[in-house]
């Protein structure tokens, strides 16, 4: 297993908080209020940066990374925590990892929170071969209207970024799909002008799940919609989410 590095924000009965592709647990939930939302709530967070991103150990192979081990990461995240039941919000590829964490594990999930996803993972969607020439400046690697591009343009110019673990990370997460599946009170929030998650009500379907679209939102502005946690806190506090 990777060593992760995690930032443990102090609070009552902690939600685990799993980013996504080619961000880290700072930029995801520290820098869009999500951290501090629970906070208000009186709930602590347990933020990792996931194999191959921030600070946690970064391979440069795809066969270290598949949604597997990487919830075998965050297997290894919550023992060394101490916390043997948690709450889980993952967004766009940490939706993936989640719920891979909820069927090696599901004894340690109680409730689970998935965003920006359809019924597509997202470099099945992108293709890898486009992901990995992006991140490496090739020009014209990804249409100008992926929702990607952005994020990885301003990637580029990131001080500290392993961009060939990111390369490695996206080859072997896209070999690993997954199935749509959970067996967890689950949530699904969604932006509608995501074409990741175009498909969220069949995914939502496919997951048993309840299902919530954010107005005029897509992959980046669905995170730090206001909506997004307005619907994801009481969820997570509810006796009978289901």
């Amino acid at each position: 297993m990777a060593h992760l590095h995690v930032d443990r924000h102090p609070g009552d009965d902690p939600v685990l908080l799993v980013h996504g592709f080619a961000s880290t647990g700072a930029l995801t939930w520290e820098a869009t209020g999500w951290v501090a939302a629970l906070a208000e709530a009186g709930r602590g967070a347990i933020v990792p940066d996931l194999r191959g991103h921030g600070r946690s150990d970064a391979p440069h192979d795809a066969s270290a990374y598949s949604p597997d081990l990487l919830a075998q990461d965050l297997v290894a995240v919550l023992d060394e925590q101490g916390v043997d039941r948690v709450d889980v919000i993952g967004y766009s590829m940490g939706s993936w990892v989640s719920l891979a964490l909820v069927g090696l594990a599901p004894q340690r999930v109680r409730r689970l929170v998935v965003g920006g996803i359809g019924t597509v993972e997202q470099f099945g969607r992108w293709g890898v071969e486009p992901v990995q020439a992006a991140l490496r400046g090739e020009p014209a690697a990804l249409d100008a209207d992926s929702p990607v591009a952005p994020l990885l343009a301003s990637l580029r110019q990131a001080p500290g970024v392993d961009r060939e673990a990111l390369a490695a990370c996206a080859a072997g997460m896209a070999a690993h799909p997954l199935p749509l599946a959970s067996t967890v009170p689950t949530l699904l929030v969604a932006g509608d002008a995501d074409p990741v998650a175009q498909d969220a009500a069949e995914a939502a379907r496919l997951l048993g799940a309840r299902l919530v679209e954010l107005p005029k939102r897509n992959h980046v502005t669905a995170l730090s919609a206001r909506g997004f946690k307005a619907a994801a806190l009481p969820f997570l506090t509810d006796d009978d989410p289901a």
